[in-house]
């Protein structure tokens, strides 16, 4: 009987689960049925399931006991599936792997590097040299296209293979159960289970949680998360990432953090219990949310997936979600495209990217190029038909004319120094998916950054605390704890201990693994990756709670008390926890006192507080103004951008009924009972506050500095309180406008804008606000999308950062996505354009940096190859006009635009970057390649080098009457020196030679590509062989010197407008300031 598949349609009964092939009660209680090997693929992989069919059948599924889970899906809720059986599910439904997009065929990406408008023009023109008998002319420009094509398809593929060896650096596992598992004595699981394989299966979820890390080696097996099927029985505990969508069928002190999915950083408490049907079924067959609703998705709004409420199926594990605390089991029910995580996935593949600016540029370049070109030779070939010349002759002309008017090492200098620039961006942490993307950057003057992970570590950390006799909040800095241990500090110190869940983390005593890296936040201490490292796991503010231990040098307490009594978790509802315990160091207690210790919401906490604790250890009655001064101190903590806490402690009252324990724990650690008798947390005595606080990433700050200098606006989007993103952002050094209404003389400037205000406005009225707006509070990511289409309307060139699921449809919307490589999930770097390997926001600002001065190299290296270009055709130009023979035969043409241009054109481009380039303002999207400043210096040198080499050739000409080898021999050595002295220009647009402004031997292939010209040329000359193929002949010393005079003036009159262009900058003062 084939076991049941997940449906992708509804049923009848308008429950999306299959209900056919079910198994009946009985077959539940047997092993799962064997299956023959042969069968046809139950489902196509193509096929895709949508996100709000996948939220329906989390939905179905989180109204299913544990048993009716396991019936469904025909898998034991003990031993989970059998070897073989899992086997023929993995053959049937694929690996759990994300969607991604079938890969193009080798041949295919070479043949799409054709599609350039310049390859396109220079294969013309080859087509066009064959037809006409010039081989050689056609031979040049098959070399020149055959290097372009072949260098972009070699660095695209290298480039993608890049992204797959990223991919593999951190492999999934998963920890699972079945029928065959490895253990200590191996034996065939019966089911119903026996009593002992009952109990040693219940022991794995019960006590301590070493006990619980230790066994699961023993009773379980490690696998690769690919290997997962529908029917697994998968164990988790703290740090775990969870490997496909799974229903919890066992839970203690679960709580998962879905901020990759959600952006909301509380993690959510897991339990085993079904949701209430009627709940389920309230509104309807199904649970799709209505259009309009928070959570509904749909291609119009650009939320494209992304499901902002899944914490309401709190029995539902979902794939891609971390484990923050406490541990639990349970059965896989959707892997890869099938999974929340897949879906969204599979949806940002319907996203066109948009084409790089410098794309646009090489477009409208070529078609500039080719127009000019057919114009100017329309022009030549006019004027030759009325001198009477022969039309082949006249054709002849012309396609030499178009191989000297484009310029052949356009694409290939484009593709070569955006190929460097990949290299030189992956030294520096940063992995290029598509070439272009390196230049997009310098375009970019937009950073759309998330708050949580990107800006800031997403690891709480204590800064400042408080007490009533304080009359300021305290900064706890490193190195000065020990100095602050009065007694109500360290009653805080104790509460913030006892009334925790984290616990110490598994690299404290065995490897590193990745998972638990992932949760890890302290102030320890420094990884390599900058991040913060702990010896504490469990959730953000606990941890922050023992690191805070940790730094005033204090142990944990929890190990020397009596059993934990109980505890009231926390809620949204309830906003605090406490715990109950039997402490025997409680002042003013007997032996085995019953204490309660409360930590959670300030206001919430003041309620259930009579007294407050002094500095010196006394308790005096807090009235009302006492009260009030707490929640003023509280106030100013949270303007800072602080999470504040309130704590509290104090013996339970004598008429309130403690916790009763439901069986007897095992040790302190054990699994608490929850209380609803929430009495015991009356009467208690308030100790202080501690403000917590996500800390920036190192280097952050200084970042955003140097990109406002350089033009980049910062727009930090984020879920948090407008206040609590205004302070964080003014701790970052965001600019951040004065608020101002609306008259009749100015619009109104709202440096900050909540997702409610975003939703309200038009796009219109969006895009005319967000010029002011720095800070984007209480955001879904259909506000980010929202967002980024708004300033691409305005005209901006945006970059989105993001490490999150809910990040990865802005990614792709935006002109550039930056995904982080270390804590950004899978469809996130997927959706990117860079990934970040170190995860620091500071690498942007390099990146930045490499962008802009690529741009401005190949700017350099346009106005040296259209220079060469202009002079050769104005050569022609003039000497046809004149009546005059070609002063450059084919193959000396062949050389000038190959040999010559090739190598120093290529240098140029690999120029290292310019420090300066940061005080230049980002180029706009449609700004052209081609500017009037550059055009000013290609008709400046091009009238130089063709004035010069006319000179030359006239006067060897007229000397003696007719042209020989010496006269062609002669211009073209002046052409070529000329270039020579033209490519020391073009280093830099302002920079100065003479000045040492520009280094001699700061770019050493520079150096090698001009001397190897210089030998070639001088070979060209002087060896026979090659004197018949270019039809040259010697040239004597003086000759020499006399050509080298000459050219050299390009070389001066350049160094002249250099200088007077310093000296205006010098008169109008220096710019931005270099001191950052």
């Amino acid at each position: 009987m084939a076991w049941p598949r997940i449906s992708r349609s509804a049923s009848p009964g308008g429950s999306v689960l299959p209900m056919t092939n079910l198994p009946t009660i009985q077959a539940a209680n047997s092993e799962p049925p064997s299956r023959p090997r042969s069968r046809s693929r139950s489902r196509s992989r193509h096929n895709r399931t949508t996100s709000s069919v996948a939220k329906s059948i989390a939905d179905e599924f989180a109204a299913l006991s544990p048993n009716e889970t396991a019936q469904r899906l025909q898998t034991s809720l003990t031993n989970g599936l059998t070897p073989a059986e899992a086997l023929s599910r993995l053959h049937d439904q694929g690996p759990n792997e994300l969607p991604h997009e079938e890969p193009e065929p080798l041949w295919l990406r070479f043949l799409k590097q054709f599609k350039e408008p310049l390859i396109v023009l220079l294969l013309c023109s080859a087509v066009a040299s064959i037809i006409v008998g010039n081989k050689d002319d056609a031979v040049s420009i098959a070399v020149a296209v055959t290097i372009v094509v072949a260098v972009g398809f070699i660095q695209e593929y290298r480039s993608e293979k890049s992204i797959e060896a990223l991919s593999h650096l951190v492999p999934n596992h998963a920890h699972l159960i079945r029928g065959e598992t490895r253990s200590a004595t191996l034996r065939t699981p019966t089911w119903p289970p026996n009593s002992d394989e009952d109990q040693e299966r219940e022991g794995l979820m019960n006590g301590s949680a070493a006990d619980i890390e230790a066994r699961l080696e023993a009773t379980s097996t490690k696998v690769m998360a690919a290997q997962l099927v529908p029917g697994d029985l998968v164990i988790f505990t703290t740090g775990d990432r969870i490997p496909a969508d799974i229903r919890v069928t066992k839970a203690t002190d679960l709580t998962i953090d879905e901020s990759n999915l959600t952006g909301e950083n509380e993690p959510v408490r897991i339990t085993a219990e079904a949701k209430s049907r009627q709940s389920y079924l309230r509104s309807g067959a199904t649970s799709l949310e209505p259009p309009g609703s928070p959570s509904y998705a749909s291609a119009g709004t650009g939320a494209v997936g992304v499901d902002t409420q899944l914490n309401s199926t709190t029995n539902i594990a979902f794939m891609g979600t971390l484990v923050r605390s406490g541990h639990g089991q349970g059965i896989v029910y959707a892997t890869g495209g099938d999974t929340h995580f897949g879906t969204i996935a599979a949806s940002v593949t319907d996203t066109e990217s948009p084409r790089t600016p410098l794309q646009l540029s090489m477009d409208s370049l070529g078609s500039q190029l080719s127009q000019a070109s057919f114009v100017i030779i329309g022009i030549i070939s006019l004027v030759g038909w009325l001198q009477g010349k022969k039309l082949l002759e006249i054709f002849t002309i012309s396609i030499s004319l178009a191989v000297a008017a484009i310029p052949e090492g356009l694409p290939i200098i484009v593709t070569v120094t955006l190929a460097l620039g990949v290299h030189r961006m992956a030294r520096h942490h940063a992995i290029v998916r598509k070439m272009p993307s390196v230049e997009t950057l310098g375009s970019v003057n937009v950073v759309c950054s998330d708050k949580t992970g990107t800006l800031t570590m997403n690891h709480m950390t204590t800064t400042k605390l408080w007490h009533v006799d304080a009359d300021e909040p305290i900064p706890i800095e490193t190195g000065d704890e020990e100095a602050k241990r009065d007694a109500v500090t360290l009653r805080i110190l104790r509460i913030g201990n006892i009334a925790n869940n984290a616990r110490l983390s598994r690299l404290n005593s065995h490897a590193q693994s990745q998972s638990s890296i992932a949760v890890l936040s302290s102030t320890q201490g420094r990884t390599p990756t900058h991040g913060l490292r702990s010896r504490w796991v469990g959730q953000p503010t606990d941890v922050a709670m023992l690191d805070m231990l940790d730094r005033f040098k204090e142990h944990d307490a929890r190990e020397g008390l009596g059993h934990r009594l109980g505890e009231t978790p926390f809620s949204s509802e309830r906003k605090w926890m406490g715990v109950t315990v039997g402490d025997t160091s409680q002042e003013g207690g007997s032996k085995s006192n019953e204490v309660a210790y409360i930590k959670g919401a300030v206001d919430r906490i003041l309620k259930r507080c009579d007294t407050y604790l002094t500095k010196d250890g006394r308790e005096v009655v807090l009235d009302a103004a006492g009260k009030q001064s707490v929640l003023n101190a509280a106030e100013k903590m949270a303007e800072e951008g602080l999470r504040v806490l309130g704590f509290a402690s104090g013996p339970v009252a004598k008429h309130a009924k403690s916790f009763t324990p439901l069986s007897t724990p095992k040790t302190a650690n054990a699994e608490p009972v929850v209380s609803h008798n929430e009495d015991v947390y009356e009467g208690l005595t308030f100790a202080g506050l501690v403000g917590m606080s996500d800390p920036p990433r190192p280097g952050v700050t200084r970042s955003i500095r140097r990109l406002m200098r350089g033009g980049v606006k910062v727009i930090m989007i984020t879920g948090d309180a407008e206040t609590t993103a205004v302070a964080i952002g003014k701790k970052l050094g965001m600019a951040i406008a004065t608020p101002r209404e609306h008259t009749s003389r100015s619009v109104a400037v709202k440096p900050v804008l909540s997702g409610h205000e975003i939703e309200e406005m038009t796009d219109v009225e969006l895009e005319a606000a967000i010029g002011n707006t720095s800070i984007f509070a209480r955001t879904s990511p259909d506000h980010k999308m929202k967002i980024i289409r708004a300033l691409q309307a305005r005209g901006d060139i945006v970059a989105m950062t993001g490490d999150g699921v809910n990040d990865a449809p802005a990614l792709k919307k935006a002109d550039i996505g930056i995904s982080m490589g270390l804590q950004g999930t899978d469809v996130a770097k997927e959706a990117a354009d860079m990934i970040l390997t170190d995860d620091d926001f500071s690498t942007i600002l390099h990146a930045i940096e490499e962008g802009k001065g690529i741009f401005y190299n190949i700017q350099n290296f346009l106005t040296f190859q259209l220079s060469t270009s202009a002079a050769a055709l104005t050569l022609v130009f003039l000497c046809t006009c004149l009546g005059f023979k070609n002063p450059l035969n084919a193959m000396q043409i062949l050389w000038i635009n190959i040999i010559m241009d090739g190598p120093p054109a290529q240098s140029l481009g690999v120029e290292p970057v310019d420090p300066d380039v940061m005080k230049r303002p980002p180029r706009k999207r449609n700004a052209p390649t081609l500017t009037w400043p550059l055009i000013t210096r290609v008709l400046t040198s091009a009238t130089i080098i063709t004035l010069g080499t006319m000179a030359v050739y006239t006067h060897e000409m007229l000397s003696d009457g007719e042209i020989t080898k010496r006269d062609t021999t002669m211009t073209f050595t002046c052409f070529v020196l000329f270039d020579m002295f033209n490519a020391l220009n073009c280093r830099s647009e302002s920079k100065s030679v003479l000045r040492g402004e520009v280094g001699l031997f700061s770019n050493t292939l520079f150096n090698w590509a001009v001397s190897l010209s210089l030998g070639g040329q001088i070979l060209v000359i002087y060896f026979p062989w090659l004197q018949e193929v270019f039809q040259t002949e010697a040239l004597g010393l003086f000759d020499l010197l006399g050509l080298i005079m000459l050219a050299s003036s390009v070389f001066w009159a350049d160094e002249a407008r250099k200088y007077w262009k310093s000296r205006g900058k010098r008169r109008m003062g220096s710019g931005y300031s270099q001191v950052v």
